[in-house]
């Protein structure tokens, strides 16, 4: 069984449940500020990986919490610029936030979840527990 997935944003989200997802778009169509990172969530024989694309964050940037078997991702990223000439003063602010959360199965063993950042993708490596990986099959003699 995949860990399910649920999204929390702020904003955009309130405003596409309020207009049930019709003017929001079109408003902001060409506004790319506001965006939810991409998730793979793949399952192999021993684990299950998240992998989560956020171009632009470093691994500092990001939270990973498990509470009650739900883990949560989330990031946090303010940049500001100033800009000063004699006549021209030009301020400038991007605030960039997202969390995503993932109801984990009994499955697995939650003591050894780790996290790993490599260009732009983090990856959550949540190891299954013995009973849960996959056996080989085998015969059974009929007596």
């Amino acid at each position: 069984m995949l860990p399910s997935l649920r999204t929390r944003s702020t904003w955009p989200n309130l405003v596409d449940e309020f207009f049930n997802g019709e003017l929001f778009p079109r408003f902001m169509e060409n506004e790319t500020r506001y965006t939810l990172p991409a998730v793979n969530i793949i399952e192999g024989k021993e684990d299950f990986r998240i992998e989560i694309a956020a171009p632009g964050l470093n691994k500092e940037d990001f939270k990973i919490n498990l509470e009650n078997n739900v883990l949560t991702v989330s990031s946090e990223k303010e940049e500001k610029q100033e800009q000063k000439d004699e006549k021209v003063m030009r301020r400038e602010f991007n605030y960039y936030s997202f969390s995503r959360s993932f109801t984990l199965p009994q499955t697995v063993n939650a003591e050894k979840i780790r996290a790993a950042h490599k260009d732009g993708i983090l990856q959550v490596i949540i190891p299954k527990r013995e009973e849960a990986k996959e056996k080989p099959s085998r015969e059974i003699k009929i007596s």
